[in-house]
């Protein structure tokens, strides 16, 4: 039986250059295509495209590939025949990355990876298995050796990891917007995140938030 991949990217050319990939391999499938996330979710969430495995770039035009990742995990129960997810994205950023684990993902390609690799993952994926490029693996270990040095976590016991990253940025004078595109997030998401971080730090403001996460050690 041939693995189900749905593809979803906002670029034509890069969509049908994947699809090619795809149908030159004899167990693999395109059953369908989207070019943003909503549509990806509908189509998923209706029943009108059952894949297996969904090919998801981080970048799309309205929700990104994380949001709608989120979207697919939540509306789609654990189960053996639950669609999952395979970022394949021109960012190689940690941020982008943990985020698309966090999201849920299987795991995460860059678009410069050779055909054949493509298809390796997509197939260890839907066997149920996790895949990453080479450089995305190298950059992860990185990432999570430098994670367990992370400053303030001592400090703000209170705070989960994603509300200490936000409040590192607000310490550096990065703006909401700015944040939410570091950490691949909306702004709404990002504004609910620094209010939750005033109410458990007990401030009125970014001034006195980033004063005491510059005590702490953070936003240096």
């Amino acid at each position: 039986m041939k693995a189900r991949v749905f593809v979803v990217d906002g670029h034509p050319l890069f969509r049908a250059g994947v699809r090619q990939v795809m149908e030159g391999a004899r167990d693999l499938e395109v059953v369908g295509e989207a070019a943003t996330g909503e549509e990806a979710v509908v189509a998923l969430r209706d029943g009108r495209v059952v894949a297996d495995v969904v090919l998801m770039d981080l970048l799309l035009p309205g929700c990104s590939g994380i949001e709608a990742t989120r979207a697919i995990v939540a509306e789609t129960p654990a189960r053996p025949d639950a669609p999952r997810v395979l970022f394949v994205s021109g960012s190689a950023e940690d941020n982008a990355v943990v985020a698309a684990l966090r999201a849920g993902a299987r795991g995460y390609m860059v678009k410069g990876d050779p055909g054949e690799e493509l298809v390796r993952g997509v197939r260890t994926v839907a066997q149920g298995g996790a895949v990453f490029s080479a450089v995305v693996a190298d950059r992860l270990g990185c990432y999570f050796s430098a994670v367990h040095d992370l400053p303030g976590r001592a400090a703000f016991p209170e705070l989960t990891e994603r509300e200490r990253e936000v409040l590192d940025m607000v310490a550096r004078g990065l703006t909401n917007r700015r944040i939410a595109r570091e950490l691949v997030l909306s702004e709404k998401t990002v504004r609910n995140h620094v209010s939750h971080v005033f109410a458990k730090l007990r401030v009125a403001d970014r001034v006195e938030a980033a004063v005491r996460a510059r005590d702490a050690g953070l936003g240096v």
